[in-house]
C-alpha cells in the first residue's frame, strides 16, 4: 500500500468560538494550532497532507499552510461542498450547516489511494498520538473486514472548563478492538464530574473519569469512501425528514455501523498526550500557556517552520 497520508478537517465553521477558528493565532510567532499537529505529523513520518476546506477560506488556508508545513510536506486542497450529494438529492431551502465529518471525509476521496489518518484542524492532539498512528498505518494490509483504527483519549484530558464539547465515548474490547462508539454530543463538567445532557441541561448524566473517547483521530483505508457513500442516502433520507436543517452525517456513526456488520475491525491505540483545543474562545488563553510551555522544556523549536532543526526531522 501507499504511504499514509494526513486527512486534516478544516472546513468547520466554528459557531460556537465565534469565528474562524482554524486560522487564529495560538503562539507568539503567530503559529496556529494546525501548525503542532503538521509538525508533530511530520516528524512521525506523514510527508502527505490533504485539507477538507470551505471554498471561501481558500486563499487564508492556501497562505498559512504553503509558506509554512507546504514547505516541507506535499500539500492538496478539496472542498467540502454542500452539493456533493448521491444523484437525486438537494440541499433543503434554508440549510447552511455542513453536513458533518463523515461527509467531510468523503471530500477527500478522490484524492487519496492509501491508508489515511484523520484528524481535526482546531485540536492538538500530541506527537505521541501521531507517531502510534502512523506507525499502525504504515503496516496496514487492507482486507476483509477492513483494518481501521484510532487513537483514543482519556475523557478528563480532553474537556474544557468553558462549556459543552462533543465526544464520541468508545467501548473497548480486552483485546483492544472498538466495541461501539456513541457520540455524545453536549459533555462538561458537572460538580467536579464529567456528564452528558440529552435535554439541554434539564437533566445530567454522569462519565467514568477513565472513559476513553475519540477525538475523530481515526486511521483508515480507501474501502472506507466507499462504504460512506453507500450508507450516504439512508442518513439523507431519515434527516431530511426530521432534521433538514442541522443533521450531520457523522464519522463515528459510519465507523460504528461498519463494526456492527462485520465489515471492519477498529484497534484501539492509546494515547497519554493530554488534548487541547478551542471549542470557545475562552479556551484561547490555557492553549496558548501549554504550548509556550511546551516551547520552554525544548519540546517544540522557537519557531516551527522558520528554521527547522535538520537533527529533529525524521524522514521515512
Amino acid at each position: 500500500m501507499e504511504k499514509p497520508t494526513l486527512l486534516v478537517m478544516a472546513a468547520g465553521l466554528g459557531s460556537r468560538y465565534g469565528g474562524l477558528k482554524q486560522i487564529d493565532p495560538v503562539s507568539e510567532e503567530g503559529e496556529i494550532i494546525m501548525d503542532f499537529s503538521l509538525y508533530d505529523a511530520m516528524m512521525a513520518g506523514f510527508d502527505r497532507a490533504v485539507f477538507v476546506i470551505r471554498r471561501e477560506n481558500e486563499e487564508d488556508m492556501r497562505k498559512l499552510i504553503e509558506n509554512r508545513a507546504g514547505r516541507y510536506m506535499e500539500t492538496e486542497f478539496v472542498y467540502q461542498d454542500m452539493e456533493d450529494l448521491p444523484e437525486g438529492y438537494q440541499v433543503p431551502e434554508g440549510r447552511t450547516k455542513p453536513w458533518g465529518t463523515c461527509h467531510a471525509v468523503l471530500a477527500a476521496r478522490h484524492a487519496i489511494r492509501g491508508p489515511f489518518a484523520v484528524v481535526n484542524a482546531d485540536d492538538y492532539y500530541g506527537p505521541g498520538a501521531f507517531q502510534v498512528i502512523y506507525d499502525e498505518l504504515a503496516s496496514l494490509k487492507d482486507g476483509a473486514p477492513h483494518p481501521y483504527c484510532m487513537v483514543g483519549f482519556q475523557l478528563t484530558k480532553t474537556l474544557t472548563e468553558n462549556g459543552t464539547v462533543a465526544r464520541g465515548i468508545c467501548g473497548v474490547s480486552a483485546d483492544g478492538r472498538l466495541e461501539k462508539v456513541v457520540e455524545r454530543t453536549k459533555i462538561a463538567w458537572r460538580a467536579g464530574v464529567p456528564s452528558y445532557t440529552e435535554d439541554d441541561g434539564a437533566s445530567w448524566t454522569a462519565l467514568p473519569e477513565d472513559s476513553v473517547v475519540s477525538m475523530n483521530f481515526w486511521g483508515l483505508t480507501p474501502s472506507f469512501f466507499e462504504g460512506a457513500w453507500r450508507r450516504f442516502p439512508a442518513f439523507l433520507d431519515r434527516t431530511l425528514a426530521e432534521n433538514p436543517l442541522k443533521g450531520e452525517y457523522f464519522l463515528p456513526s459510519v465507523v460504528q455501523a461498519d463494526i456492527e456488520e462485520g465489515l471492519a475491525r477498529v484497534k484501539v491505540l492509546r494515547s497519554q498526550d493530554k488534548w487541547y483545543g478551542v471549542t470557545y474562545r475562552a479556551d484561547k488563553p490555557d492553549v496558548t500557556a501549554a504550548l509556550r510551555s511546551m516551547k520552554d522544556k525544548g519540546l517544540y523549536p522557537e519557531r516551527l517552520w522558520h528554521e527547522p532543526d535538520p537533527d529533529r526531522l525524521v524522514w521515512r
